[in-house]
C-alpha cells in the first residue's frame, strides 16, 4: 500500500532497486529479514537504496521486500549468503558502476529536451563494455517521449558485469511486482524520443 505523500523528496540521483537472482523467488520463507544484521549499512542504504514508496518509521518495508523475495535466493552463493553479504554487496556492486557519474561524463543529464535511446544505450556499453537493459514508462496519452525509468545491470555468478541478454530459458521481463504510479515498466523503444527526468513522479 502505497500513501501519496511518501514520495516527497525523491532522490536526484539514480537509487538501487535490488540485486535479483534470475527467475528464483523467495526461496526461504523462514529466513525473516532482520534490520539489525545490517544496521552498519543503514546510512549507505537510506542514500542509495531508499523506500520512497512506503511509509515505515525505519523505511525498512522495502529492503524487507528485496531479501524475502531476492535475497533468500541469491543466499546460494557464497559471497551473499548473509543479509550482510547480500546487501552489502549491492551496495559495493552500486558503487562499483557508479552509474550516476558515467552519464554525466557522456553528457547524459536530467533534460527538459529528448535523447535517442540508442545513443544513450550506445554510451552506456561503450563506457561498460556490456549492455544493460533500459526500461521505460511508455508514452502518455498525446505524448511523443517515453520516459527513462530504470537501468538494470547483469552480472554472473562471479559478480562480474556481463550483457543483459536473455539467455536460454531465462525471462528478459522486468519483475512483475514493479510499477511506477500505474504504469508498468518495459524495454524501451529505440524508436521513441526519450526524456531523462530529474525525477520521475
Amino acid at each position: 500500500q502505497m500513501s501519496a505523500n511518501d514520495c516527497q523528496d525523491p532522490p536526484e540521483y539514480w537509487t538501487i532497486h535490488g540485486l535479483w537472482p534470475d527467475s528464483a523467488e523467495e526461496c526461504n520463507r523462514t529466513w525473516h529479514f532482520n534490520v539489525t544484521e545490517i544496521k552498519d549499512l543503514m546510512s549507505d542504504m537510506r542514500h542509495y537504496w531508499p523506500d520512497v514508496l512506503h511509509s515505515s518509521l525505519n523505511r525498512t518495508h522495502f529492503w524487507k521486500h528485496e531479501w524475502e523475495k531476492h535475497g533468500t535466493c541469491a543466499a546460494t552463493l557464497e559471497a551473499l549468503n548473509s543479509q550482510k553479504k547480500y546487501f552489502g554487496k549491492a551496495l559495493e556492486l552500486y558503487q562499483q558502476v557508479d552509474l550516476n557519474s558515467c552519464l554525466l561524463k557522456a553528457g547524459i543529464k536530467p533534460s527538459s529536451s529528448y535523447y535517442q535511446m540508442t545513443a544513450i544505450k550506445q554510451a552506456l556499453t561503450r563506457f561498460y563494455g556490456v549492455t544493460p537493459k533500459i526500461q521505460c514508462l511508455p508514452p502518455e496519452e498525446g505524448e511523443k517521449a517515453q520516459t527513462i525509468g530504470q537501468i538494470e545491470f547483469c552480472f554472473t555468478k562471479e559478480l562480474q558485469l556481463r550483457n543483459c541478454t536473455a539467455l536460454d530459458g531465462e525471462s528478459n521481463e522486468t519483475p512483475a511486482d514493479w510499477k511506477l504510479g500505474t504504469e508498468e515498466l518495459s524495454v524501451c523503444s529505440d524508436s521513441l524520443p526519450t526524456y531523462y527526468p530529474s525525477q520521475v513522479q
